[in-house]
Parts: structure tokens; sequence; C-alpha cells
């Protein structure tokens, strides 16, 4: 095969497969293709298998693979014949992977911060909105916080008339999982220790206060410019990126109308921080239970005591079972305690559907100046 392309787009569950493109060496006819799919898995634990191969075309040495959409993730394995030559397309195989709408986010390097910006056809000043994506997709290539989860793409989708700024995470000296073993080795890898998070360190792995300043600096530099309105700034994060939600309101108070942390990171820097919040709108969802068992508990302590102070611009949703499972999440069978706390940590997706018009909400809030 000269070349091998996967067409994708991001659903609910991340970025999903719709059909590969083989450039053939010579000519071939559809009744020369005959392919098997397998590790084609549609839901998020990998137990259910898509419907797999749903058609097959050949036109001018391009052979197209039409599948019933399953999730890039996984392991696949493309099998057969292609003409008479035989193929065993795994993911490393594949030559290019084109994402539906990527390419609507311009790509942007400034002063170190590595974003994406989708930008309105407007002539007038539009609000932004700010998304702080989760801790998986931190690096440098500008496309992960795009293509890791539901997020920047879906914001631009449902408000094409505001912008969206996606930036991306440094990914550090330490990889995820190489931070989840500096926490261990503090004790529980999710404990809440004030002052003891890896992620709070300057120029290290996620939402540190120094890079957060930097995409502060960038939004105030749209707005001197006349992009952005200065009332209708918004920030919105999923895990990390809900942590990290919390530390930029904490970082420019001043910036945001209103912010949506979702299942944000409970450490010892966004706890502190959620307990003294400042004057700005904030609704808070989470799921019931997941990976970080205490998540829920940490929120709501600080939430009581904001709301024994006064604040009612402060909202906490707690997502139960029967909600997420009309997302698909935590349905499959037989799964192990770890798999439905991995599932239920994807509580994004209803916040992202406007669960509870929490997405409504957060637009309706305006600065007075």
């Amino acid at each position: 095969m000269k070349k091998i392309t996967a067409y994708t787009h991001i659903g609910d569950y991340g970025q999903a497969v719709d059909n590969f493109r083989f450039m053939a060496d010579n000519e071939v006819k559809t009744d020369e293709v005959s392919l098997t799919l397998e590790g084609n898995y549609c839901d998020m634990s990998g137990r259910i298998l898509s419907k797999g191969v749903t058609a097959v075309s050949a036109e001018d040495g391009v052979v197209t693979v039409e599948v019933d959409p399953f999730l890039y993730r996984y392991d696949f394995r493309i099998c057969g014949k292609i003409g008479g030559e035989e193929i065993c397309l795994t993911k490393d195989g594949v030559d290019e992977v084109i994402v539906k709408d990527l390419d609507t986010f311009a790509p942007v390097e400034e002063n170190g911060v590595h974003y994406r910006l989708y930008s309105p056809e407007a002539a007038d000043k539009r609000p932004l909105v700010l998304f702080l994506h989760g801790g998986g997709e931190c690096g440098e290539d500008n496309v992960l916080q795009l293509t890791g989860t539901l997020g920047a793409l879906r914001l631009a989708q449902i408000w094409p008339e505001m912008y969206v700024m996606a930036p991306q995470a440094p990914g550090g000296s330490l990889t995820m999982e190489e931070n989840f073993k500096v926490m261990a080795e503090r004790g529980h890898p999710f404990r809440v220790d004030i002052g003891m998070t890896p992620f709070a360190l300057k120029g290290e792995r996620g939402w540190n206060r120094d890079y957060l300043g930097k995409v502060a600096d960038i939004i105030r530099r749209m707005i001197r410019e006349g992009k952005v309105d200065a009332r209708r700034v918004y920030v919105i994060g999923m895990s990390m990126g809900g942590g990290g939600t919390i530390n930029m309101v904490s970082t420019a108070p001043d910036l945001f109308a209103a912010a949506l942390p979702i299942c944000p990171s409970m450490n010892g820097e966004s706890y502190p921080q959620l307990l003294h919040w400042p004057d700005v709108p904030v609704w808070i969802s989470t799921s019931y239970m997941d990976h970080q068992h205490g998540r829920h508990a940490y929120i709501h302590n600080a939430c009581c005591k904001l709301w024994s102070e006064g604040r009612k611009d402060v909202k906490y949703t707690i997502y139960l079972p029967e909600e997420l499972e009309k997302y698909g999440i935590g349905t499959s069978e037989d799964l192990t305690a770890k798999e439905m706390d991995a599932e239920n940590h994807n509580s994004w997706i209803l916040t992202l559907h406007n669960a509870n018009g929490i997405l409504d909400w957060m637009i309706s809030h305006v600065k007075d100046k």
C-alpha cells in the first residue's frame, strides 16, 4: 500500500473511526477486497464490539472501508486481502489520521503556550470559552487536547459564534503514571495533602500557575485587540482540567464571568483554592463515585463552607447512576469496581450535553465591567 489514512471524529467517548482509505499500488475492484476487523470496541471499557466493516468501495486505486464507528484508542486489527495483497493493519500502520473539524481550530504557539483557537466569523467583540483538558492530554503536539476526549470541538459546535481556546498543558519531566507513583509514595495517590501536589510545581506537568498566567495574558491581549468581550469570558475543564479551572480562576479571578469545573482533581492545591473561592459564579459537576473516591466529599465540604458564607452563586451537581446510564456510562456487563470507577469519571459527557442546563447557566453570566 502507498498510503493508509484513518478518518475519525470526536464523539462522546473520544476519538472514533469512521472509515479507512487504502491507496493501493494497482487498480483494485470492489469484489477483490475481503477484510475482517478485530478489536473494534465501541464502549469505554472495551467490552462491546461495533458492527465492524459495513461497506467497501474501490475507485481509481483508492479502497474505502466504511466501519461502524469504534474507538481509536483500542488495539484494532484489519486483516484480509486487497487485490492480490495480503494486509494486516494495526494502529501503528496508519500513515495519517484525519480528525473531523480539527482544522477549524488554528494551531498557535505564543509565549511558551501551545494552544488551538476556534475563531467565529464576526466583526465585533465575541465571548470566549477557555477549555482545559485532563491529565492524559498533556504535551506539546498541540493536537491531543482536541482529540483525547469530548471537549473543545464539542464546544465549538454548540457555540459557533464564540471563541473557543484550547491550550495544551505542559508534559513536564514526569509522565502521568510517574506522577501517580510520586503521589503513591506519599500515601494514597488521591490523598489531599495541603501543598503536596506535583502539579503545583512551576514548569511541571499539568496546569501550573505560571503556565495558566501566560494563558490569561493571551486572553487579555485578545481583549485589548477588541476581539474578545471582556464581560463574557468563561472557563470549563475536566478532571485535571477541572482542578486547572479552579487554579485558573484563582490565578486570574478578574478575568472570568463564570466557571464549570467538571470532576475536578481534589488535591493540596485545588481544595484550599475552592475553600477560598473568589467572587466568580461556579457550578461544579461530578459523578456520585469515580476513581478519586473522596472527590465529591471534598467538593461538598468546600461548597458547604461557601454556602454558609451566603454564596448563592456556587452550585454543585452530583450525577446519579441512572443519569450516567442514559449516556451508556456503567452499562456494560460484569464491570469490575475499578472499571466502573473509570467509566464514572467520564461525567463531563453529561455536562457537555448541557445536563440540567449547566452550559446555558454558564453563558448567561455577564460581568458588570
